[in-house]
This record gives structure tokens, C-alpha cells and sequence, in this order.
């Protein structure tokens, strides 16, 4: 009976986003073009769109991609390259009006379960909406873009001492935009694309700033403008046209660094550091030891210093960079592993975040708790053992969006694929050339190793040795292949059934 009254009072649609960030609000996009028939909604936690966007608001805070690639395909970024949070928002609230995705957006709404039943071949989302309302919605297909880090709960390290600190100690993440630093000494710990970020705007009204890295990072500079996509403009091209086509050449240069990077490392970075020389214009400008890295260029993701900012900033006597350790904290600072006292009056952790497997919900198969870490990731973006449902898992080497639109495209053409063999269960399944297949963790650190994605590991599904098992993170090799996926491949089943068997089943006698 309470089964039967829960149903009775949920709300069903075809298809259930999760987010309403640049993932969710690109998918909802693309269903509304390739799958006009089909209803939803999307569940969005925050009181307003924009994921990630919203939820940082430190000073300068602002795209580390480029916005030809970073915006949508299917609409024109018309300014900077490198473009504010606020820049950002502004043209996914275009989008979503331009669009009328608004009226599909449920703000205020926590889910707190996701349960596939079999016997109906429908998701159930319990959720509790603002005023702490409980509210159910069942769904044929669920579209998991909620992103993959935790936006409550950053990555603060268990520093020693830290109550012993007077001053205001603040995560990046959680930064208050009221808070005053004007003629105040901070210190940021990190050297990530948060810190790149914070930085060079500190600097401009700080008393000094200090940067406290355990490990160097790399660094791209560049003017933050694109010469072709002004040029085109200059002659009279269209904004679609320049839009794809800047793209292209942006993706073209992207693949070229990233195996370069690879192939001569040692000649990459001297390409980093006679940009850093030219922004600077110091030719002797020292990189030992605060600005080599101990891993190659791409290993971890290169943090976009517009103009050279952060560098010009160490030039003119506003920032210190300290390599070292933490040892502990002190009343007025931190105290580093060589005995060094930083003193400030403001601490920010740039420590990054921490991983976050489908936002933190629960979710069960007919009443079995799922374990992430238990299943194999198909393409980084199904799982075996979970059905009718997809998890967008953008790049970490290009800009993330490419991906949202690439994953749109495939999750149509699933749906309608479904809708043209009359299937109501999609699942992902080892083939039997798959049954010896290694598994290992998600990625392999020589891949790429940030700390965030090596502390959440073992949250993460598993990866095979094939192609079909694994997110490779190549955009270059993926945007032939997604395509072209054959959807009566032996690793999709429908129904419970592989393709083969459910075509000969379907034949007549």
C-alpha cells in the first residue's frame, strides 16, 4: 500500500536531468532537438543554474578553458576567450531563456535516492524540495550531469595547529565576496588553477600575498584574445561561422600540445617558460625552484594565466612564491617544514576539492545498494549492472563542454534507437571477449594525477584494457568514435537481451 501511494503521487516524465550546471542545461538542449517528444525535468539542488559558476565566488573567479570550446556547439561565444564566472552565467541564462528550458528547471530540489525497479523498468527519485517538502519523481531514463566533486565540502588538509591560528582561515571554495582583504597580508596555500586564478587580483589591492606550494605547477600564458576569431570579424564573417571554425583550429592546436607534451616534455615547457619570459619581460626570469614540476606538462591540468598575470605580479614584489611543507600552524601564520614563519592576516587553502561520485546519492537496482567502485565504466559513460541511465563525464585536457555535446548526440540517438526497437531497458555488459579482461582503477596515474582524482579512486568505477571500458580523456580519439557507435553492438542489451539474440527472437517463424 505505501508502494502504491508513493507512485500515485509522483511525477513521471521520460527523462530526469540531474543539475542544472553546463551539463545539464547543454543535455536538456540537445533532448529538446534530437527527442522532441519526449518529457522531463531537471532536478537542480541549488536555488539557481549554473553549477560549478555559482558555486565559486572568489576574486577573479573565472573559466581556466577557452569559451569557444567551453561554450556550447550549437551556440556562439561572442567574447574573451578566457571569460568571469559572471560572463559564464550570463550565457547559459541566454540558453535556457533563448530556449525554454527554464520552465523545465525544479530549483531547491535534493535528491536523496535513486532506485531502479526492474519490474516496471522505471527510476524512482525521492527528493526533498525547498520547505522541506518530500517529492517523487519516476522516470523511464535518468541523465546524470551533477558533476564529480562535492560543491558543500572542499578539500581542507588536517593541517596541525590550526586552532591556534587568530587570523581567518577561509577554503577558496567557500570564499565570502564581503570579505575584505584590502591592505591585508594573505597567503594562499596551493599553486593550482584556483590559486593562477586568486592571485593577480589579491595582488592588486593586498598588502602582499604569498603563495605556499608543496609542488610546482605549470603554467600557460597567453594574451586573452583570439587573433583569428577577431580577424574574421574584422572581414565580416557570421558568429556561427567563426564559431566553429575558431573552435576547430583551437581543437587542432589543443591536440598538438597534448602530444607534444607527451612525446618531448623537456621542449614543451621551454615553450611555457620563453612565454613567461615575454610577458614578464625579465629573460633571466628565475624558474628554479618554485616554478619546475617534478611530473610532465599535461599530467596535471596546465593552470591559463591571461597576460602572464601571476608572473607580472612576482615581478613587481607583490607575490612571494615559498616551495616547502606546512608543518604546522602558528598564531600569526604558518610555520614551513624549513622553519621559515609565513605571517598573515588572511590564509586562503587553494587545496582543491574533493571527488564526489553521482553528487553523494544513494542509489540501488532493484533494492541492491550500488556500488560504484564495483562496476565497469562503458565509454566513461554507462555502468554494467546500473540501466537507462548515462553520467556525463566531461575532459580534463579540453574543455568539458565538447564532451556535453558529443554525449547529447549519443544519448539521442539511444533513446531513439529504443524507441525504434520498441526496448524499455538499455544495460551495459562485459562481452564474451571481455571475461579474462584486466580491471584497474578508473585512470592510471601516468595519465593524469591530480590529488583530487587519486584521493576518490577507489569512488570510481573501474576500467577494462578495451576501448569500450575505459574514459580515454582524448577528444580527438572520441569525437570519431562516439559517433559511429553501433548501438546493436554485443555489449548493449535490450530488454535483457543482446541485439543478435533479440533480432532472431523477432524474426518470423
Amino acid at each position: 500500500m505505501a508502494t502504491a501511494a508513493v507512485e500515485a503521487q509522483a511525477t513521471h516524465v521520460d527523462v530526469l536531468i540531474v543539475g542544472a550546471g553546463i551539463s545539464g542545461i547543454g543535455s536538456a538542449y540537445h533532448l529538446q532537438e534530437q527527442c522532441p517528444g519526449k518529457s522531463y525535468v531537471i532536478l537542480e539542488m541549488k536555488d539557481t543554474f549554473g553549477g560549478t559558476w555559482e558555486t565559486h565566488k572568489y576574486p577573479g573567479v573565472r573559466s581556466d578553458s577557452d569559451l569557444y570550446t567551453f561554450g556550447y556547439r550549437f551556440k556562439p561565444w561572442v567574447g574573451t576567450p578566457i571569460a568571469s564566472a559572471q560572463a559564464i552565467l550570463d550565457y547559459m541564462g541566454e540558453v535556457i531563456t533563448e530556449n525554454g528550458i527554464d520552465q523545465h528547471i525544479r530549483y531547491g530540489t535534493r535528491i536523496t535516492a535513486c532506485n531502479w525497479d526492474s519490474k516496471t523498468n522505471l527510476w524512482t527519485v525521492e527528493a526533498t524540495a525547498k520547505g522541506g517538502q518530500k517529492v517523487t519523481y519516476t522516470c523511464n531514463f535518468l541523465w546524470m550531469c551533477q558533476g564529480y566533486y562535492d560543491h558543500e565540502k572542499p578539500y581542507i588538509p588536517e593541517w596541525p595547529g590550526m586552532d591556534k591560528y587568530k587570523g581567518q582561515l577561509i577554503h577558496a571554495q567557500l570564499w565570502d565576496p564581503k570579505t575584505d582583504y584590502k591592505g591585508k597580508r594573505v597567503l594562499v596555500i596551493g599553486s593550482g588553477a584556483t590559486a593562477a586564478t586568486v592571485i593577480p587580483e589579491f595582488a592588486k589591492d593586498a598588502a602582499h600575498v604569498t603563495m605556499l606550494q608543496r609542488s610546482p605547477t605549470y603554467f600557460y600564458c597567453s594574451e586573452n584574445k583570439n587573433e583569428l576569431a577577431d580577424r574574421l570579424r574584422e572581414i565580416g564573417i557570421d558568429e556561427p561561422t567563426i564559431h566553429r571554425v575558431v573552435r576547430a583550429q583551437i581543437m587542432h592546436d589543443q591536440d598538438v600540445l597534448t602530444k607534444r607534451a607527451i612525446e618531448e616534455p623537456d621542449a614543451v615547457f621551454e615553450d611555457l617558460k620563453a612565454l613567461i619570459r615575454a610577458f614578464t619581460g625579465v629573460e633571466d626570469f628565475p624558474f628554479e625552484p618554485h616554478f619546475t614540476p617534478k611530473y610532465r606538462p599535461w599530467q596535471q591540468r596546465l593552470a591559463f594565466c591571461p597576460e602572464g598575470d601571476i608572473f607580472r605580479a612576482a615581478v613587481a614584489g607583490k607575490l612571494t612564491v615559498v616551495t616547502d611543507t606546512l608543518e604546522t600552524f602558528t598564531e600569526k601564520g604558518v610555520r614551513t617544514g624549513s622553519g621559515e614563519e609565513i605571517e598573515a592576516d588572511i590564509i586562503v587553502a587553494a587545496t582543491g576539492f574533493n571527488l564526489l561520485m553521482m553528487g553523494g546519492i544513494p542509489f540501488s537496482v532493484d533494492g541492491q545498494p550500488v556500488d560504484w567502485h564495483e562496476t565497469v565504466n562503458y565509454r566513461g559513460m554507462m555502468f554494467t549492472g546500473v540501466p537507462n541511465m548515462c553520467w556525463v563525464m566531461g575532459y580534463f585536457r579540453a574543455s568539458w563542454t565538447l564532451r556535453v555535446d558529443m554525449m547529447g548526440d549519443f544519448v539521442c540517438n539511444l533513446l531513439n534507437h529504443m524507441d525504434k526497437i520498441g526496448a524499455r531497458r538499455i544495460d551495459v555488459a562485459l562481452r564474451d571477449e571481455d571475461k579474462d579482461m584486466q580491471l584497474s582503477d578508473w585512470i592510471e596515474a601516468e595519465n593524469f594525477n591530480p590529488g583530487y582524482l587519486m584521493r576518490g579512486l577507489k569512488l570510481m568505477p573501474r576500467r577494462g584494457d578495451k576501448p569500450e571500458w575505459r574514459h580515454n580523456q582524448d577528444y580527438w580519439a572520441e569525437r570519431n568514435e562516439i559517433p559511429n557507435i553501433d548501438l546493436s553492438g554485443d555489449e548493449f542489451l535490450y530488454d535483457g537481451q543482446r541485439s543478435k539474440a533479440r533480432a532472431k527472437v523477432a524474426e518470423p517463424a
